[in-house]
């Protein structure tokens, strides 16, 4: 979602703030701006749609400077995007604010504001919090105080930078429901969504918790709690450098990060395994007595996540003899589920502040299901922090919306619960040394798999002037088949479905036709059979066949049916290894069509708000 960035220093901030929004990118925006405080202790602000570039030329053109300043990516929720709804906001050029989330209570503060004579120049529910905290500043309040009444009177998930006219050097920062960190220079200090945009200028961060409110000056830290009271948080050294989230050699970070995965299932699997074994110490330190009373796992994701949990699900019940359910956080949330009683809760999201994600790990407990594991790619993330286990996936950065190396880390992550879960309910080791062997084989059967990189986009081809695709799998391929969708219609905007291949004759095969390409994923199992007669039913009518084979699955290429041969794999790391070659395929075809590969129109890759 929005991405925020705050300095104060000794020294012009400018290109600190806008460096910092590229490297913030990745959220997903529809416009960005500037404000600084500049040596007279006027504002100062640039505001533009489109892209992080346009703002940079805009500041070549008009050269704002200042020590103290604000930057904002927006991705809109109240109003359309129009320069005009871009932040950072302005009230009475007196004191200006950046905002991520939304404010659920921004009508009634709005005609509040009316009556008072505030004049509104947006359509976003932002602009009542930047007139609110002027009002505060007019009845004398300093800015730290002005904030605190603001939030006060908000309703709704907020992560802000404020900055006033009247006190030059002073940057407050607030958060409730969306993530913010502080970075920590020398005589400077910043505010970011996230570690990323402010790594070219420190690697040491503050991560705030919730309710935290941080009177920040180039000579002075102080952060205030929910309570009120001064605290103190925990300093991290970030492990990232500033070159982690370039994009090297590649034309766009989905490929760089696609071909990073045997890299990042390496990392994922690296000091979690000693021997033949997994060692239950990798979730942490209470994992062993929470684990032993485990009967059953709920599983709570969004988007990608919510697909690798589809496919944990299948490995958890037919490998560990657990019982799983998985169900969409947004979903979930508002629903009346029935409590399984000592249900581990498994939450998985690349950024660990997905707000829907949060919102149902905190209803699950609630409602009393069980502890809770994170399965997660940040550190610092607030899904972490409430967690009582948790396995970071180490995908590291990850800047394309569509999401590849966190999706197979996830599943990594799973499969080694999987077996510490099936050891405590009689899996036998000779199991589980079977899949450890398979899970080190993985990045090199990855590598394997990404050799099909050059024939796919051959067969990328195909599809570029297509508007429609299904995707057909089975068992615990079919969630593969619908993270194969899902990638296409993200990144290159073709209407794309998966469905169980034997849900054919139930209603998708009327859609069969030579404009409708059918994309099929077929591991050599028990069900390769099945799904061959399957294929059959569609190539009868006229449709065209796409298969991503076993090299040992002995289909014949024909008119209508291309193949390619994927190695022989065991099932039980199957799913990880076909989805490589469905990920290539929706790259290239992006490509193809020209689309924004790595900020497709419309989606953010946080999504910190419902």
């Amino acid at each position: 979602m929005c991405g925020i960035v705050g300095a104060v220093a000794e020294r012009d901030v400018t290109q600190i703030l806008i460096e910092g929004l590229r490297r913030l990118e990745y959220r997903g925006y529809d416009s960005a701006g500037i404000a600084v405080l500049d040596q007279n202790n006027c504002l100062q602000r640039i505001r533009t749609l489109g892209k992080v570039q346009q703002l940079a030329d805009e500041q070549d053109k008009h050269q704002i400077h200042g020590t103290l300043g604000i930057a904002h990516t927006r991705w809109a929720t109240h109003g359309e995007p129009a320069t005009k709804n871009a932040h950072p906001h302005i009230c009475r050029d007196r004191v200006s604010l950046v905002h991520n989330g939304i404010i659920e209570n921004y009508e009634a503060l709005r005609e509040q504001q009316i009556e008072k004579g505030f004049e509104f120049t947006s359509d976003t529910d932002t602009e009542v919090i930047v007139h609110q905290a002027t009002y505060y500043v007019e009845q004398g309040m300093d800015l730290l105080a002005a904030v605190k009444a603001t939030t006060n009177d908000l309703q709704g998930a907020y992560a802000l930078g404020v900055i006033c006219t009247d006190e030059p050097g002073r940057l407050v920062a607030a958060r409730s429901g969306s993530p913010l960190v502080i970075g920590i220079g020398i005589g400077e200090y910043f505010i970011a969504s996230d570690v990323a945009a402010l790594l070219p200028v420190t690697q040491r961060f503050l991560i705030l918790e919730e309710g935290d409110m941080v009177d920040i000056r180039t000579d002075s830290l102080k952060i205030y709690g929910a309570s009120g009271n001064e605290v103190e948080r925990k300093e991290h050294l970030s492990e990232l450098s500033a070159n982690a989230v370039e994009r090297g050699i590649y034309r766009h970070y989905m490929l760089k990060e696609i071909y990073e995965q045997p890299q990042a299932i390496s990392n994922a699997l690296e000091g979690r395994v000693s021997g033949n074994r997994v060692l239950e110490e990798s979730f942490g330190p209470d994992a062993n007595e929470i684990f032993s009373k485990v009967e059953g796992v709920q599983i709570i994701a969004c988007g990608t996540s919510y697909h690798a949990g589809l496919i944990g699900s299948y490995w958890l019940e037919a490998m560990a003899g657990i019982p799983c359910s998985v169900e969409v956080a947004s979903e979930f949330r508002y629903r009346k589920p029935v409590v399984r009683k000592n249900s581990l809760i498994v939450t998985l999201s690349q950024s660990g502040e997905t707000a829907d994600t949060l919102a149902g790990l905190h209803e699950a407990r609630r409602l009393g299901f069980g502890k809770s594991l994170a399965i997660c790619n940040v550190p610092e993330s607030s899904l972490v922090r409430e967690s009582d286990l948790v396995i970071m996936t180490r995908a590291g950065p990850e800047i394309g919306v569509a999401s590849t190396k966190a999706f197979t880390t996830q599943l990594v992550c799973l499969m080694l619960l999987v077996l510490v879960l099936g050891r405590h309910n009689n899996m036998d080791e000779e199991t589980e040394a079977r899949i450890i062997a398979e899970l080190k084989s993985l990045p090199r059967k990855i590598e394997s798999a990404l050799k099909l990189d050059d024939a796919i986009k051959l067969l990328a081809e195909d599809f570029a002037d297509k508007h429609h695709a299904l995707f057909l799998g089975r068992g615990a391929q079919y969630p593969v088949a619908m993270e194969g969708a899902l990638k296409l219609k993200e990144i290159s905007y073709i209407h794309a479905e998966a469905y169980p291949a034997g849900e054919l004759k139930h209603g998708p095969l009327a859609l069969v036709d030579e404009d409708m390409p059918i994309i099929s994923v077929a591991p050599n199992n028990e069900l390769l059979e099945k799904l061959k007669s399957n294929l059959e039913e569609v190539r009868a009518r006229g449709g065209r066949l796409y298969v991503f084979e076993d090299e040992n699955a002995n289909m014949e290429a024909r008119p209508g049916l291309k193949i390619l041969a994927v190695e022989t794999v065991d099932d039980s790391i199957a799913p990880i290894i076909y989805t490589i070659p469905l990920q290539l395929l929706s790259y290239h075809v992006a490509v193809l069509r020209g689309t924004d590969v790595d900020q497709p129109r419309n989606l953010a890759k946080s999504v910190t708000v419902e």
